[in-house]
């Protein structure tokens, strides 16, 4: 549970904005939304490598 300690003269909307960053940072929304959906390992693994062969077509295109 996340705690944020309020100081008397701050702004509410400061500390609200306090809360969403440290919230953020926790990534709990992320696992949340992974978890949601179960992936086989092998369709992780085809995901992986289509990315690694998007991002080599890109430096590729780069170079030329």
């Amino acid at each position: 549970m996340l705690i944020i300690p309020i100081k008397e003269s701050e702004n509410i909307d400061r500390a609200l904005k306090r809360f969403k960053r440290k919230f953020d940072k926790t990534g709990t929304m992320r696992q949340l939304r992974k978890r949601k959906q179960f992936n086989k390992p092998s369709i992780e693994r085809r995901a992986i490598v289509q990315k690694a062969q998007y991002i080599q077509t890109l430096r590729d295109a780069e170079d030329i």
